[in-house]
């Protein structure tokens, strides 16, 4: 059976990972987590103080881009795929919310799309890939056989959102701050210039604001399982 090209974009907090990751397992595909390589990055501005809460220097990380090295390593006993950075394992630096902060403004820069979008698309090449972010579906892989746009209430997302950053323990955080938080991603994903968050034409709106994980995956699974067999 032909491998295919699964997209699944939308807004923060949606659960696009999980999904992603659920349909990968099901269907023994790769999947690539693309907003973890935007937080890696983030992540590498605020390690070599390119970026605080008051001053971005987007100049000082464009020319720094060269030195960031990106990919993932599957850790069997976790069962999914753990992000390095320059050879160093990040994943649990890049979910906090202080990365959170900062992760749309460094995707607004061209040349670190560039960058990752590069190989974002090397890592497709050979179908079989599950890949979610923010324009899969309209820049990395615009004829992807399927794609997903997925969305939910800022409310409902701060909440799931909150709720993972307090199970991780984040005791620091509150809601009004992860609320505060999702908005103005929401505002900035969708406004840059480079790539906004827009739904393809073609791409399958699935709002969950009130739906749960093994609903999602049914319903998603059965389209994904149609366009197989079609």
């Amino acid at each position: 059976m032909k491998k295919i090209i699964i997209a699944i974009d939308g807004f923060s907090s949606t659960g696009k990972s999980t999904l992603a990751k659920q349909l990968a397992k099901k269907l023994q595909y790769v999947y690539v987590d693309t907003g973890a390589m935007y937080r890696a990055v983030a992540l590498y501005t605020m390690n070599h103080n390119l970026i605080n809460i008051e001053d971005f220097d987007a100049e000082g990380l464009i020319s720094k881009i060269k030195d960031i090295k990106i990919h993932f390593e599957f850790n069997e006993s976790k069962g999914f795929a753990e992000v390095f950075l320059n050879d160093e394992n990040v994943e649990k630096e890049i979910r906090s919310l202080e990365v959170s902060q900062f992760v749309s403004q460094v995707s607004t820069i061209s040349a670190v799309r560039a960058k990752l979008v590069e190989q974002q698309q090397e890592m497709g090449v050979n179908g079989g890939i599950v890949m979610d972010g923010r324009d899969i579906g309209t820049v990395v892989f615009p004829n992807a056989d399927i794609k997903f746009f997925m969305t939910a209430s800022a409310d409902k997302r701060a909440k799931r959102r909150y709720k993972e950053l307090l199970d991780r323990g984040d005791e620091n955080v509150t809601y009004a701050r992860v609320l505060k938080n999702v908005e103005s991603r929401d505002y900035i994903d969708s406004t840059r210039l480079d790539s906004p968050l827009i739904k393809a034409d073609d791409a399958i709106a699935i709002d969950n604001s009130d739906m749960g994980l093994e609903e999602q995956f049914e319903r998603v699974f059965s389209l994904v399982n149609s366009r197989l067999k079609g």
